[in-house]
Order: structure tokens, then C-alpha cells, then sequence
């Protein structure tokens, strides 16, 4: 392992002296249409321990009544963000919560008993404006991660913003924010995430803007949630990820050596220096050039497509 990813593991920061008094966290729940898996959610939910200071469920419909009597059941505050998309829930979940740590885990998600506990210790330092975990298929693989280091970044560490974006911090599935450090009015871009145009990477765009502001990001990787593996459609998620490059060359200007120099090496397969999930190159660079040609052009139809809606917004 070479200086920089030795960097990036023990970029430690210590909290400051006085000890802090324990932060509320509010947990969102973002969900459409699946009361099922939102119910063995909240079922995990309420084996937290301690629990979260409030439990918050976005229904991303019109309103389900299904949705409204599972969060009821758990005693959740249920509200409706009638207008879809992932981005807009999640922003939507910001502003209802009233605690000072916003944390997120998906409807068909189950966090670990002590999962608040362990996203929670990070934010002692004032500084730090997001906090995430790992992810895991199932509980077989705990061991291998409740005795791995914790990993501070900062924009210090020149390969920030490559692991910020591209799986270095986790994934939306797990994550936690400073509210405070939230201000923007919408703090995830409605162009990204599911049920946007480029409909992957808003929680890696919201990492990359608190990083660039100054903010620091820790990942916890003993901080579990269960996520069930899903089927991926390797041309869908390739034409996505080229768009979210397009964006990124734009958006970041500075930063655009970066990402060439990024995709580069994955292009020809040379390992990475930081540890990230998932490990393997990734959709687009796996794929046979006729699936790379075809996700090119369709990636920048919908980056474009986001572009506009964007304008009109």
C-alpha cells in the first residue's frame, strides 16, 4: 500500500477535548409503494439499541395507506413527498428532521442493533459532516468487518475527490449528515438517483460537496446495514455512469485531471490505491466495447437530458 492510500486509512482527527453531549439523530426512511419491506425495516429499526430520537418515513407517492400504517404501527412520523424521485424524498427528509444528525437507510434495509451507536461517535469532532457505513449482503460477513479501521477524508488527501465519487465512502443505502452542514436548498441533486434522469451517485455528489467546502467524511465500516444484492443491468448502469463523468467534468472543473486520471487507470486495470465498494472495476469498465460504445452515447442523451431539466428548474 503506497503513501496516499495509507493517507486515506489513518487520516485520523482527534475530537475535540471537552467531552460533547450525546447528538439527537433523526433516521429517514424514503420508500414507494413497498409496505412489506418497509415493515421488516421498522422491525429492525425498533431492536436498535439505543434507539434513534425520532424515525421519520418519506412515502415518495401521493400516499399509500399501507405505507401510512406500517409507519404508524412503529410509531414513525409518516410524511408524503407527492413529487418522485429519490433526491427529492431524501431532501425532503432533511427538512422534517429536527435533530442535528440526518441518517438514512433504505425501505428494504436492516441496520445492525448497535448501528446508531457507531455513526453517531464520529460526529464528536465538529468538523466531520457525514458519517456512513458498510453495506453487506448478509450476516456471514460481520466478522470480516467489525475490527476494520475507521477512515477519515478530507480534501487534504490529493485522491479525495476520486473516493468520494466512486465508492470510497459507501453508498446511499447507509449514511448519516450534519444538518447543519445540509444548507443547500436542495442538498441532493433531483437530476441524480432513482427516479431522476442519471438515476445513480446522488449521495457520492452530496459526499463530493461537503469535502470541497472543507467538511470531513468518516466511514465507520462496523456501522452494518443488510441490503440484499440486487440483479444489475450492466448496459443501464454503464449509460448512467458515463453520464454521472459528464456531469462531473462539468460541474468540477477543477477537478477534471482527476477524473481522467481516475478513469484512465481503471481503463487499464490497474489496481486502486484506496480500499472501495464494491472492489471490481466496475459496469462500464467491464463491458465489451460494443456495450461501452452504446452506453457512451446513450450516457450523454441523458446527461443532457438532465441538463435541461436543470435549465428548467
Amino acid at each position: 500500500m503506497n503513501s496516499q492510500a495509507r493517507s486515506f486509512a489513518v487520516d485520523s482527527h482527534e475530537p475535540p477535548g471537552n467531552p460533547s453531549p450525546v447528538l439527537a439523530i433523526s433516521l429517514v426512511i424514503c420508500t414507494r409503494y413497498r409496505p412489506a419491506e418497509l415493515r421488516e425495516c421498522l422491525q429492525a429499526v425498533s431492536r436498535l439499541t439505543p434507539q434513534p430520537d425520532e424515525v421519520i418515513i418519506i412515502d415518495n407517492t401521493s400516499g399509500d395507506a399501507e405505507t401510512e400504517n406500517a409507519a404508524v404501527q412503529f410509531k414513525a412520523r409518516y410524511c408524503v413527498e407527492p413529487t418522485p424521485g429519490l433526491s427529492r424524498a431524501r431532501n425532503r427528509g432533511l427538512r422534517e428532521a429536527h435533530s442535528s444528525i440526518v441518517a438514512f437507510i433504505d425501505d428494504d434495509a436492516l441496520p445492525c442493533g448497535d448501528w446508531i451507536s457507531r455513526i453517531r461517535a464520529p460526529f464528536a469532532d465538529e468538523r466531520v459532516a457525514s458519517v456512513t457505513g458498510d453495506t453487506l449482503p448478509d450476516a456471514s460477513l460481520v466478522s470480516a468487518v467489525l475490527n476494520a479501521p475507521q477512515r477519515t477524508l478530507s480534501n487534504a488527501n490529493p485522491l479525495w475527490f476520486e473516493i468520494a465519487n466512486f465508492g470510497g465512502l459507501g453508498f446511499g443505502t447507509n449514511m448519516s449528515f450534519r444538518k447543519k452542514y445540509c444548507t443547500d436548498a436542495e442538498f441532493f441533486d433531483p437530476r441524480l438517483g432513482r427516479g431522476a434522469p442519471i438515476w445513480i451517485a446522488e449521495e457520492s455528489h452530496a459526499f463530493t460537496r461537503l469535502l470541497a467546502r472543507g467538511h470531513l467524511a468518516v466511514h465507520v465500516p462496523a456501522a452494518v446495514v443488510f441490503h440484499p444484492d440486487k440483479k444489475r443491468v450492466v448496459e443501464k448502469e454503464a449509460t448512467a455512469s458515463f453520464a454521472y463523468w459528464l456531469l462531473l467534468l462539468c460541474e468540477f472543473p477543477s477537478h477534471r485531471r482527476d477524473l481522467v486520471r481516475f478513469l484512465g487507470r481503471r481503463l487499464l486495470r490497474r489496481p486502486l490505491t484506496w480500499p472501495r465498494d464494491p472492489g471490481g472495476p466496475g459496469e462500464f469498465i467491464n463491458s465489451g466495447l460494443g456495450v461501452k460504445l452504446r452506453s457512451m452515447f446513450a450516457g450523454l442523451r441523458l446527461y443532457l437530458r438532465a441538463r435541461r431539466q436543470c435549465t428548467r428548474a
